[in-house]
């Protein structure tokens, strides 16, 4: 008799895994690859592969880390993603966010500090990157 055949849930073509929209976690997730959260997490998140955070999800934690973080959803907490994070529109995060670079879309509410690499604008002296920590609070 054959066994049945067992496979990891959630997970599509690429890999990815994810959470569904009804799912409710409470507790530490982490582990490699890439994840896409639509449920809700309380609890900190530390993947070696790319998060996003889906339009209508949440987190609540201590810290997120991942390579590359997309948060279309709410996290409260502190961020620290060792590539790029993009909070798109209609995205609220409430923390501190260090990444390689940050981009807040049009519509996207942030309130806490960054820390990322930018390069400063030739009217502020220079052409040169620069690391740069700001503080901000409020809608973009």
């Amino acid at each position: 008799m054959a066994q049945p055949r067992t496979t990891a849930p959630d997970r599509n073509r690429d890999g990815e895994a994810r959470i569904g929209s009804s799912a409710r976690i409470r507790g530490r997730i982490h582990g490699e690859g890439n994840l896409v959260i639509e449920g809700q997490v309380h609890g900190d998140v530390a993947v070696r592969g790319d998060l996003t955070i889906a339009e209508g999800a949440s987190i609540s934690s201590q810290v997120v880390e991942a390579h590359a973080l997309t948060i279309a959803g709410e996290l409260e907490g502190e961020v620290n993603a060792s590539g790029p994070v993009t909070l798109a529109a209609g995205a609220r995060v409430r923390g501190n966010v260090r990444g390689s670079a940050v981009a807040i879309d049009e519509g996207a509410r942030f309130s806490g500090r960054l820390d990322c690499e930018f390069d400063l604008p030739p009217e502020l002296g220079g052409a040169s990157r620069t690391e740069g920590r700001a503080r901000a609070s409020g809608r973009r």
